[in-house]
């Protein structure tokens, strides 16, 4: 017999007590993966789970060593029929859970959890059911439980909610894209009709229509006996009508609602349609979790219509990181300190009036999750108050008077702009309300009095509103959830209408321009709360960085809000490829304990950091926060820090370097033709080699550019008449707006570009300029993860992507490449993606150099400069290794010799600032910024950036390495 044959032996002869053999039963299952116990294979029995402001509660089991995904288990007895209805409390302890005070430093919250009573295993991943197994079938099935291994295999799954709600949303998504492109129907009456066959097979296989009715429709339609326009339509107008049918092909079809079905105008599908729609309604609906509209939507609305609104859709465990610590908590916390009856019973009247608003609601999966919490809620209301019941003889009957839920659907609303997001919005909280009816049901099993019946559905129309939610007015709430759509200001500018930017910006006269679009959400929720109200929004990991936090975050902070949990960034797990920062907030005063969650790396796998500060920034940080560091004059002064040379064009680009070379040997073009380094260069090719060169006409006039015959005619041929083109079509699109609005603003940028057409889009002259009169000059990648810096021959022109230092001493090179300078950047710094990002706005500005370095200082700072930058090279020829290989290596293995003399460099520099060891760095700089900014406004100098005046010898600290042009 196989183990697991044993095992299936072993639990069958328990009597399935939870309290008395359930930590039996569990060191057996472990056996079966290879573990002497749960102990020593690295579990936790009882493993303490303590919510904010609750009492602590323990989880039967929780099995997460380091490097495994991870599983909670929760055990109950052998005679709980009705098992999902524990899933509540596994999600609850997931979600409250602090895996580093619980299993250690390092440690992630587990990916899977089991739900078991000794019969039957449910078992979920990331809190989405993947499975159902019967004990007895568990030798079988095994290949289910494949992530106990250690080493990590990939289980088989038999019931994957997401990915049969993948194939449900693909076969409707299907029907719609053909009825619309192939059959030319309008978008809007598919979608409806759609709409109603959706709640139809849900309803179906939810018992709402009599058994196999709608599928035996679609069937009998597929074999060409009846039309979808006549067995359908009937359908959806007995579902509209309050008198169930008595009789014939509809009989017992109850009254829906006289919403979705108020209009019904059927379609006449097609063989090809009639399958799909079949696959469809074989699907188990029981099964499909309704973000399936989130799927159907991004398969059916227009992708260059759904980047134009910002459109996003949103994960269920990404919104429970707004949901728990907004609605799901802090109602726990009442109902933990409720301790009486009439206490229990005006919690029950204040959920009655509960409000929660989404405004930007798309498919209203925020609002779906939302109701379904609350209805978990009520139910916890209830059972303590049944418990209040049978302990006091004055309470036996208060049960009577709560056989019918307080919590409506009617109590939630959603904002979106797009009409089919809105109607999505609708239908998925019928389906709540649906899927609540049956949760009561189940839970209240044993006691028929408290039976409620989901039908009719509510009526949406008046809750769900297709709007603009920035301009027009949002109805009453308790609390805001949502993920208002992503949109940088660049963007905005594009692809938005102009018009309607500048009335946006109107409405908010405080937000900066540069802000990103869903910055405004942030802004209207606080402005619209009251006092103790709580708002969750999910926004761009901008947010927290620059103008977006200005007039966001800033804003709230300085108005009463306190951030109480927050997700500083994480990779998303949309279709959008950004990372995202998640911000729960509330309006007055807060006590209770805050969590901040980071995640480390760069996939949506990466593992998080978390945190229980006193305090969470604006920044979204628990450090030293330096948001409010001042720009300094001497540091902005010109000659310090740019951004390279934006080409705006590939005509003015020359990647073939033979090419490149060939036109070189014509001495002329010498004078306009020149390497062209970018950032992915600078760090990962050999000896930082640029492969590219780049025509830079910035001196010449139209006429004197024309005396590079060769070169001129490439950007003539490559680059006028695109510029043409789209300055053509600018103007067209400014005469419509225009002609709408005489007044309103319009964008010039295409023409501006035209008339400079033969010169980059920006050649940064200024620099050039200096750059002329240099050697060499320091550089870094804009974006970047690590502190690299290096020397440039001028020769070389910095492409975009990097940021350049026209300074050519080693002691400047010394600061930059320094820990202190390293860590301001990381704390000020703005990112692209989930990459930090280095402008001269955020991080150099604000950067105060030593001011009263000595000469032995300076001297020590550029000796170890030289020596780092001597160190690099050697081991860089030694391996063909790239500088990013170096650096990857020091941070790989610590101990090299590259990282000996960072140390040295770094603690000559602390000492320059004149650093204590025990100083921390942040708090020491943003003091020194801020004795700088109060010296420069009382009228006095600072020591800027570069060698110091007192330097009487500069040329002392001026080495001739650089990166070159190699033949």
């Amino acid at each position: 017999m196989t183990d697991a044959g044993k095992f299936v032996a072993f639990a069958q002869s328990l009597k399935g007590d939870e309290k008395q053999e359930a930590q039996t039963f569990l060191n057996h299952f472990f056996q079966v993966f290879g573990y002497d116990d749960v102990f020593t294979a690295g579990g936790l029995f009882e493993a303490r789970i303590k919510p904010s402001d609750a009492s602590t509660k323990y989880a039967d089991c929780l099995f997460a060593p380091q490097g495994h995904s991870g599983v909670l288990i929760e055990m109950k007895g052998r005679k709980e029929k009705f098992l999902d209805k524990h899933f509540d409390q596994v999600k609850n302890y997931w979600l409250d859970m602090k895996p580093q005070e619980v299993i250690g430093p390092g440690a992630q919250k587990p990916r899977y959890a089991i739900l078991c009573n000794f019969d039957e295993f449910i078992i979920y991943d990331e809190l989405s059911l993947v499975d159902r197994i019967k004990l007895k079938d568990f030798e079988q099935r095994k290949a289910a439980f494949n992530f106990m291994y250690s080493d990590g295999k990939e289980p088989i799954f038999n019931c994957n909610v997401k990915d049969i709600s993948k194939k449900a949303a693909n076969k409707i998504g299907e029907i719609f894209k053909y009825q619309v492109m192939e059959k030319k129907e309008s978008p809007e009456k598919v979608q409806r009709f759609l709409m109603q066959c959706i709640l139809a097979m849900f309803s179906e296989d939810f018992g709402l229509l009599p058994e196999g009715l709608f599928t035996n429709l679609v069937r009998n339609c597929c074999i060409k006996k009846e039309d979808t326009y006549d067995e359908l339509g009937n359908l959806f107008r007995q579902m509209a009508n309050p008198n169930m049918a008595d009789g014939g092909k509809y009989k017992g079809v109850r009254y829906f609602n006289g919403g979705l079905f108020s209009k019904v105008e059927p379609l006449s599908l097609d063989e090809y349609c009639c399958k799909l729609l079949l696959d469809a309604c074989e699907v188990d609906w029981n099964h499909v979790n309704p973000s399936i509209f989130g799927a159907m939507f991004e398969g059916t609305m227009d992708s260059e219509e759904r980047h134009e609104f910002g459109a996003h859709f949103t994960n269920e465990i990404d919104i429970l990181k707004i949901v728990n610590p907004c609605i799901i908590r802090p109602w726990n916390e009442k109902i933990e300190k409720a301790d009486t009856a009439p206490k229990l019973e005006q919690l029950l009247t204040d959920l009655s009036k509960y409000k929660v608003l989404d405004p930007a609601c798309g498919c209203g999966n925020f609002l779906f999750v939302s109701y379904l919490a609350l209805a978990d809620i009520e139910l916890k209301i209830l059972d303590k108050l049944q418990d209040f019941s049978l302990e006091s003889n004055t309470n036996k009957n208060v049960m009577e008077h709560h056989r019918f839920s307080v919590l409506n659907t009617k109590q939630f609303f959603g904002i979106d702009i797009m009409p089919m997001a809105t109607e999505l919005s609708k239908v998925t909280m019928m389906l709540a309300k649906e899927i609540g009816a049956k949760k009561w049901n189940d839970h209240w099993e044993s006691n028929p009095l408290f039976r409620i019946e989901s039908l009719p559905l509510d009526n949406m129309d008046k809750n769900i509103l297709c709007q603009d939610a920035l301009l027009e007015p949002w109805p009453k709430f308790d609390v805001v959830v949502g993920n208002p759509p992503y949109q940088s200001k660049n963007k905005m500018k594009v692809e938005m209408n102009a018009a309607y930017v500048d009335s946006v910006r109107k409405h908010f006269p405080d937000v900066p321009g540069r802000a990103d679009f869903c910055v405004y959400w942030f802004r209207k929720a606080h402005e619209l709360m009251k006092n103790g109200q709580r708002a969750g929004l999910v926004g761009t990991n901008t947010i927290r960085q620059n103008y977006s936090r200005e007039g966001g975050l800033d804003y709230i902070v300085a108005n009463g809000g306190v951030i109480t949990d927050a997700v500083s960034t994480q990779v998303w797990s949309g279709e959008a490829n950004v990372s995202v920062s998640i911000v729960n907030w509330t309006k007055g005063k807060y006590s209770g304990e805050k969590t901040l969650s980071t995640q480390t790396g760069n996939t949506v796998k990466s593992p998080f950091v978390y945190e229980h500060p006193d305090t969470i920034s604006s920044a979204l940080k628990s450090s030293c926060d330096v948001k409010d560091a001042f720009d300094l004059k001497a540091n902005k002064a010109k000659g310090f820090c740019y951004q390279g040379q934006t080409h705006g064009h590939e005509g003015f680009l020359i990647k073939d370097l033979n090419a490149a070379r060939k036109f070189l040997k014509e001495e002329q073009n010498k004078d306009v033709l020149f390497p062209f380094l970018i950032g992915d260069c600078l760090v990962a090719a050999y000896n930082s080699q640029p492969d590219r060169y780049v025509i830079d006409f910035r001196k010449q006039d139209v006429f004197e550019a024309q005396k590079y015959k060769e070169l001129y005619k490439i950007i003539e041929k490559e680059v006028l008449p695109e510029k043409q083109e789209k300055a053509n079509k600018e103007k067209l699109k400014n005469e419509k707006i225009l002609e709408k609005n005489p007044k309103a603003k319009v964008n010039h940028d295409h023409e501006s570009a035209l008339k400079t057409w033969w010169r980059m889009f920006r050649p940064r002259g200024e620099l050039l300029d200096i750059l002329e009169s240099q050697k060499r000059y320091i550089t870094c990648s804009c974006v970047t993860k690590r502190p690299i810096f290096e020397f440039i021959s001028t020769e070389i022109h910095p492409n975009a992507s990097l940021q350049v230092f026209p300074l050519e001493d080693d002691y400047s090179f010394g600061i930059l490449s320094s820990q202190v300078h390293w860590e301001w950047f990381n704390a000020r710094c703005s990112t692209l993606e989930n990459r930090p990002r280095y402008t001269s706005n955020t991080v150099f500005d604000s950067f105060p150099w030593p001011q009263k370095p000595t000469e032995k200082q300076i001297a020590a700072i550029a000796k170890y400069a030289v020596e780092l930058r001597q160190k690099r090279k050697e081991i860089m020829v030694k391996n063909k290794f790239c500088l990013r290989d170096v650096y990857r290596t020091m941070e790989t293995t610590p101990n090299n010799p590259v990282s000996e003399i960072q140390v040295k460099l770094d603690n000559a520099v602390r000492d320059a600032y004149g650093m204590s060891p025990e100083d921390d760095i942040l708090e020491f700089i943003l003091k020194l910024n801020k004795k700088c900014h109060d010296r420069e406004v009382a009228g006095k100098e600072i020591t800027p950036p570069g060698l110091p005046k007192s330097v009487k010898d500069p040329q002392k600290y001026i080495s001739q390495d650089c990166v070159k042009m190699e033949e």
